[in-house]
């Protein structure tokens, strides 16, 4: 067997790093987002050289390699010969990627980048109600109302209510048909679904409030009124929104 074979977590005395994932090329990826991401290997700067790296994570220049190769496919890092790799500006990241995203909610002290995702969610959710409100079939109108009324009887349950909430705006979303947008808000909701500051605080009286939300949208799609269905999703989305943010910092963002 060789050391390749080994997975991190049987290997004693490495760092929590490398205990993540089974392969360690991949832990050790996790760790550089991080870190960019953090700025302590700011835009414009050179990361350490691979001698360094594999000196510092006690790793092989094979796993080194395989590790920047996966931060360049996430658009973090250039490799520049005569200048080493190179952190790119944060414009050139692919803020849908699983750990960028998630280490820069992270790392954000303020609300901008998950106001960013909720204004992207908005515009991508109200233009799929819009096309949802001129092709749902009866049967896709029946089945959003006992989404909804299903969740009127569920407010006193959370988790309960956050499945169906899930299942209504995917209702939508397959109704329009638009594949691509609704797998990137699906990509972007999987990475703060469980996330404390996107949630928020959770009461019965909120989810009251998200569900008449939720009621006015299907009520657009019934009445097969295109504009009344993007107006209502875009409303639903803002206002549940600010609830669960609180009143931390100006929404300047949500602004548009």
């Amino acid at each position: 067997m060789t050391s390749a074979d080994v997975a991190p977590s049987d290997i004693p005395g490495l760092p929590d790093w490398a205990n993540r994932p089974a392969n360690l090329a991949s832990a050790l990826a996790g760790e550089l987002v991080q870190r960019i991401v953090r700025g302590q290997y700011p835009p414009g700067s050179a990361m350490p050289s691979e001698p360094a790296l594999c000196e510092s994570y006690s790793v092989s220049r094979t796993t080194v390699r395989e590790a920047v190769k996966m931060l360049q496919e996430k658009g973090l890092v250039q490799v520049r010969r005569g200048s080493g790799t190179i952190v790119n500006p944060q414009v050139m990241w692919n803020m849908l990627d699983e750990l960028v995203l998630t280490a820069s909610i992270v790392e954000d002290i303020g609300f901008d980048i998950l106001d960013d995702l909720v204004v992207t969610r908005r515009i991508l959710e109200s233009d799929m109600a819009h096309v949802a409100a001129r092709h749902a079939d009866e049967e896709t109108i029946q089945q959003l109302g006992g989404l909804v009324d299903a969740m009127d009887g569920l407010v006193n349950d959370p988790a309960a209510y956050a499945v169906q909430d899930r299942a209504f705006h995917d209702t939508v979303m397959r109704t329009s048909g638009n594949s691509i947008a609704r797998a990137v808000v699906r990509a972007l909701e999987s990475q703060v679904v469980n996330t404390a500051r996107y949630l928020g605080e959770v009461r019965p009286d909120l989810c009251v409030a998200s569900n008449l939300g939720h009621r006015k949208v299907y009520e657009q799609i019934a009445a097969h009124d295109p504009e009344g269905a993007a107006a209502a999703m875009s409303t639903h989305i803002t206002e549940a929104w600010l609830v669960r943010r609180g009143g931390s910092g100006e929404p300047d963002r949500l602004l548009r």
